[in-house]
């Protein structure tokens, strides 16, 4: 089977010959186009649709067709911004500063002629309306029948400014974990982070006052105790005489665990990462760290990671870097070439370092 390779189409043509062939892969990781937003200047973008129910049937079938090409316990972890209802119910992105930094929105193709804007209406939505077209999106998914396991916030320090007025500058985006099974393979050791600077270590033994006074917490000991009581517990009766059952907050298998500091801790769900660029005048890349904890969570070294949306190719030089195969789908000839050249830098490197 050919892996480290990129097709040339649309992404879902591209996965119906990969299943036909019996290609399952193990981890898929993509940023689709938001609707409305850019025009690439390829025939059959998707993102450019004339409703946001149109767009939403077709990343649908795009990630139907992604739930039978992965792997039965295999993740899909999926980036999606948002955008806002312009003054005819069409999605309108950033300034039109920060527009202008960031290249063409749907607004203008890439020879400069205006895209008719009269036909796209997004029913319910009013001038200014955030669209929530992630939420919509991950709805929709889990509908189709994908679980929705987790929406991971990122958090963005260097956002594009915006010259608004009336609400907060958009920072973040959404990352939705989606799986295909109830149980998937997670490394959860690959999620961990260093933990904050408060940390510290709980000292030796059971705090005592997670039990009252008098308590016999040894083995075959009382389990009741009569009289006023004011410490943690659940009390019966009625008065100063009733049977407290203490909610014992702590105990030896706890305290043992916690006796020294620890170093790590379960990643949060907010990841603060900055927006990188690329000099290949993509502007669209994900950053590699955005795509890091992605890949080493959801795979193994060997296992094959997805990207129908390869743009780039941030997630096929992630995947290579990280002992990963890879296989991926793109609509415009001119990124393939960007990916090619990336991946080959990158292997050059890594048979440099070897």
């Amino acid at each position: 089977m050919l892996t480290n390779h990129c097709y040339q189409g649309d992404c879902r043509e591209v996965m119906r010959e990969l299943i036909a062939a019996g290609v399952r892969v193990q981890c898929i990781v993509t940023s689709p186009p938001y609707w409305g937003l850019r025009d690439y200047g390829v025939h059959g973008q998707l993102g450019l649709e004339a409703s946001l129910p149109e767009f939403l049937a077709n990343m649908v079938e795009v990630f139907v067709l992604c739930r039978q090409l992965l792997a039965d316990d295999g993740t899909l972890w999926l980036n999606m911004g948002d955008s806002y209802a312009g003054s005819r119910g069409a999605p309108w992105g950033p300034s039109p500063a920060a527009t202008e930094a960031r290249s063409m929105t749907a607004s203008r193709r890439r020879d400069d002629t205006p895209i008719p804007r009269s036909d796209v209406r997004v029913e319910g939505l009013k001038p200014k309306d955030l669209v929530g077209q992630p939420w919509r999106l991950a709805f929709a998914l889990q509908d189709s029948g994908w679980w929705l396991r987790q929406d991971i916030v990122w958090h963005k320090p260097n956002p594009m400014p915006e010259s608004v007025h009336d609400r907060c500058t958009k920072a973040h985006e959404y990352v939705f974990l989606l799986t295909k099974s109830e149980k998937y393979f997670y490394d959860f050791e690959a999620m961990q982070e260093p933990v904050s600077g408060g940390a510290h270590a709980r000292g030796a033994g059971v705090n005592p006052k997670a039990a009252p006074s008098g308590w016999d917490t040894s083995p075959g000991g009382h389990r009741q105790l009569k009289g006023r009581y004011s410490g943690t517990g659940v009390g019966f009766g009625r008065g100063y005489d009733k049977v407290v059952k203490p909610r014992v907050k702590q105990n030896a298998s706890f305290s043992a665990a916690v006796t020294e500091s620890v170093g790590t801790r379960n990643r949060r769900s907010v990841w603060t990462i900055p927006t990188q660029s690329f000099d290949g005048a993509h502007f669209a890349t994900f950053p590699e760290s955005l795509v890091e904890p992605c890949i080493l969570a959801g795979s193994r070294p060997g296992d094959i990671v997805f990207d129908p949306f390869m743009g780039s190719g941030t997630v096929a030089s992630v995947a290579q870097r990280l002992g990963r195969r890879w296989l991926g789908a793109e609509l415009n000839p001119d990124y393939i070439a960007l990916l090619a050249e990336r991946t080959r830098q990158l292997g050059l490197v890594l048979e440099s370092a070897a």
